[in-house]
């Protein structure tokens, strides 16, 4: 798999892609050393820069600082990868219930190749204003993870909504709680 390749496709081709992807065996640690890891520093990188170094200002005060920049940058990462493991721990947990295959390698790649247009656009996070257009990048990637659903996990047409909608609110309130913890430890505790 190249790196390059797979991004432009499940970006410009993702339906085709899919058929594409489902056959391949990667297994989740090799996935996420050499694919969600590398999308992943992209945003925590610019998020970094963009909380550490360029700063914002809110109502006429500056804020921004390394130690800042940091910390957004650890939670960025580990909530990205933290976060594609409980989606798809999530959504091969519900499986079953909407005729869908259970299978958690299978449900892993949905959610990996899933994340690439809110990693792809986590560059913008140089910019903590434009933080909005990376949440609108991962509205398209809710899209391709739809039409993943019936080639990676079988779904059945008639079962397809129910559960891309139901997976969506379980996995909705398990994020907020991840991000929740994340940002109570590295955000009030002093690195510096």
């Amino acid at each position: 798999m190249n790196l390059i390749n797979r991004i432009k496709s499940i970006l410009i081709t993702p339906k085709t892609e899919w058929t594409v992807i489902e056959p391949e065996e990667t297994d989740p640690k090799t996935l996420t050393v050499s694919y969600l890891i590398p999308l992943a520093l992209i945003s925590a990188i610019a998020t970094f820069i963009g909380f550490g170094l360029i700063g914002q200002t809110y109502f006429g005060v500056h804020v921004g600082s390394v130690g800042l920049g940091l910390r957004h940058a650890i939670i960025s990462l580990v909530s990205t990868v933290g976060g594609a493991f409980l989606m798809a721990w999530i959504i091969d947990l519900l499986a079953s219930s909407f005729g869908s295959e259970k299978n958690f390698k299978q449900s892993f790649k949905l959610v990996v190749y899933s994340y690439t247009p809110m990693l792809v656009a986590g560059i913008l996070f140089i910019i903590p204003s434009l933080a909005v257009l990376v949440s609108l990048a991962g509205l398209y990637g809710l899209y391709i993870m739809y039409l993943g659903l019936q080639p990676l996990k079988k779904t059945p047409d008639d079962k397809k909504v129910t559960y891309f909608v139901v997976s969506l609110v379980v996995v909705l309130i398990g994020t907020f709680a991840l991000s929740a913890i994340l940002t109570s430890i590295f955000l009030t505790a002093s690195l510096f």
